[in-house]
């Protein structure tokens, strides 16, 4: 099983991820702290349903300011454009240069000893040719073959920024791109011709006006807290736990300058930042269940991170939770209303409507596997083709709005200008009193929507996907959390049950994961239910219906969730919260996107109220535990 998950990392690796940076974040998200000098604003006027767009231009430069990277991606691609051709493979009709800029500051502590403590920068590339046309070109395909040299069309640049030394970098890719691309197209051509019914959808979707955004580059500060200091005392906490057999804490700093310029004329040069704080510590319990329990916190700046004591209490209350865990029983099979208290919600959100709120068709593909290991992932939309029918309940209101920065006083980390694509983010109405009314859109056109709306996001220089920036739902006829237990207690009641569950939080394997390999771990597990609706809850309670106690129970597993579940919910509570996550570039419009870390994650935000959805079924655990330590812990104190 381990090496079918890894066969899936590599394939989708493959796929969407030319290149892996340890840190990448979304393009034009939070901007960081910049060269201290004022920025001008020029407006771009509306074209056709595409609002106006305000530029934030330094001042002394123009509309394009010259810096030496600017000036060298100008250079080749103009270069490109005027002399890249054969006679017998013709000219592309696209070229897109992208290249990262991203520092990272990242302490690792365990056990209050630092484990890591490193500050990098580096400097990424790629290269995108097209070839063909806009219906039909060299991307979208999956094959087993292609051409393939020694340098690529992606890869490590100097940080130093020396304008020839990246042109020779860029016109090496582009040569490569440009004899990829064609090999590709003639191989997807081919399989074309195979078909009896080739698709009609556009390849890739035309842009009404390029988008110029111009802004000052990311400036790093980290000097204004002793984060070492920080990480080193936030994990001692765990000291204080004996029964706890590890506990790790890893702070994350990390601004970025993003650039993008196109043959169509887009040109980008945009800063943003985050920060993030992420805990794990694991555990058995007596009868050898592994146990495990996380903390995350994420915010757009280093100051926006929270302050010690307030980070070792949060770490007190996951480490006193697995305490309560080990002493737990078991939950017993269950089939019956369960209640999502609204973090729960927010992440049970992230993995179900992930392959559904996306509206662009998956790739072509000869390679005879993808179908199903596609399928074995939970990315096959259920909305697609559904426009104007229920998929939720008719009091409920789903949107994606990327232009949306907090939330009741809560910040929300999905935020951006300009999505990877160079396209205006736009708010998307998705589902309209239960009625769905749109999707999220990058140029990968779909069978619903031939346009971008401005979602293509990437973390890094990975492919650009339709993915959630920050995902609202909202119910007209909301009740209160009172009324949300009562109304749990009185469906247990009618059908004849002692108890029902309440599920607080959802779990993470990627945060929950303290050791190589552990992840892997954890998915292959799940691999084989995932796409059926196997959900993995952290934290459930056993409500009992005779007098509504609360009882801590481990091992839950829930079965055959899925997106439908959500269309005939029995009731949405009245006060949402802000759950941020980061979602997997791996894995991105499926089930397992929702599985991400700071560490090379999306920055993304589900604002929700509590859910509660009848006839969930959750098997508890059936034997295949742990043995425990031959030899007891050693002292940590």
């Amino acid at each position: 099983m381990i090496r079918r998950v890894l066969a899936v990392f590599a394939f989708l690796s493959f796929l969407a991820l030319p290149v892996g940076l340890v840190a990448a974040q979304p393009i034009g998200a939070a901007r960081p702290a910049a060269a201290k000098s004022a920025v001008r604003t020029i407006s771009i006027p509306a074209a056709g349903k595409f609002p106006a767009l305000k530029v934030s231009v330094a001042p002394g430069q123009a509309q394009s300011p010259e810096d030496d990277t600017l000036r060298a991606m100008k250079a080749e691609m103009a270069r490109s454009l005027a002399r890249l051709q054969t006679a017998q493979l013709g000219k592309p009709y696209f070229i897109a240069y992208r290249l990262l800029d991203v520092q990272v500051r990242a302490i690792t502590a365990d056990l209050g000893s630092i484990v890591n403590s490193t500050t990098t920068r580096q400097r990424f590339m790629l290269v995108q040719v097209r070839m063909g046309n806009y219906h039909i070109d060299s991307s979208n395909f999956i094959s087993s073959g292609g051409f393939q040299g020694s340098i690529g069309n992606a890869g490590q640049v100097g940080i130093d920024g020396d304008y020839y030394s990246l042109r020779q970098d860029l016109w090496l890719a582009t040569d490569q791109a440009y004899k990829q691309a064609a090999d590709k197209l003639a191989a997807k051509q081919a399989f074309l011709n195979s078909l009896a019914k080739p698709p009609e959808i556009d390849d890739f979707a035309r842009i009404q006006q390029p988008v110029v955004l111009i802004e000052p580059h990311a400036v790093p500060d980290w000097t204004s807290r002793d984060w070492d200091k920080e990480a080193q005392q936030a994990s001692a906490v765990f000291r204080s736990y004996p029964d706890l057999y590890d506990g790790r804490v890893t702070y994350y700093m990390i601004y970025q300058t993003y650039y993008l310029l196109t043959s169509e004329g887009t040109e980008l040069r945009v800063p943003s930042s985050s920060a993030a704080i992420e805990a794990a510590a694991e555990t058995q319990a007596p009868d050898g269940m592994p146990l495990h329990d996380f903390y995350s916190f994420y915010a757009t700046t280093p100051s926006g991170l929270p302050a010690i004591d307030q980070v070792t209490q949060h770490i007190t209350h996951i480490s006193q939770q697995l305490e309560a865990l080990r002493s737990a029983p078991s939950v017993a099979d269950y089939d019956g209303p369960v209640l999502f208290a609204p973090q729960a919600a927010g992440s049970l959100l992230a993995q179900l409507l992930a392959p559904s709120v996306s509206g662009a068709r998956p790739p072509l593909a000869s390679v005879a596997q993808y179908e199903r290991l596609y399928s074995e992932l939970g990315g096959r939309s259920d909305w697609s083709g559904r426009i104007g029918q229920r998929v939720l309940p008719t009091s409920v209101t789903l949107f994606d709005d990327p232009s949306a920065t907090s939330f009741d006083g809560h910040p929300l980390i999905g935020t951006y200008q300009v999505d990877a694509e160079g396209v205006q983010g736009q708010k998307v109405t998705l589902v309209q009193n239960g009625l769905l009314e749109g999707l999220l859109m990058s140029r990968r056109p779909g069978p619903d929507f031939s346009t971008s709306n401005g979602h293509g996001r990437a973390a890094g220089l990975g492919t650009p996907t339709p993915a959630i920036s920050n995902l609202f739902l909202q119910s007209n006829d909301g009740l209160s959390d009172q009324a949300m237990k009562q109304k749990l207690l009185d469906i247990c009641k009618s059908d004849g049950m002692p108890w029902c569950l309440v599920v607080t939080r959802m779990d993470n394997p990627a945060l929950a994961a303290i050791h190589h390999g552990e992840f892997d771990s954890m998915l292959a597990g799940m691999l084989s239910g995932v796409s059926n609706g196997d959900r993995m809850p952290l934290i459930v309670y056993r409500i009992w219906t005779s007098d509504g106690h609360e009882e801590l129970v481990r091992g839950a597993r829930i079965v055959g969730l899925t997106v439908r579940n959500l269309r005939n919910m029995a009731a949405v509570g009245d006060t949402p919260e802000v759950f941020n996550f980061m979602q997997n570039p791996q894995f991105m419009a499926t089930a397992f996107a929702a599985f991400g870390s700071a560490g090379g994650g999306l920055p993304s935000s589900v604002v929700t109220p509590s859910l509660l959805i009848r006839d969930v079924q959750i098997n508890g655990p059936h034997g295949g535990e742990q043995r425990l330590p031959l030899v007891p812990m050693p002292p940590i104190q």
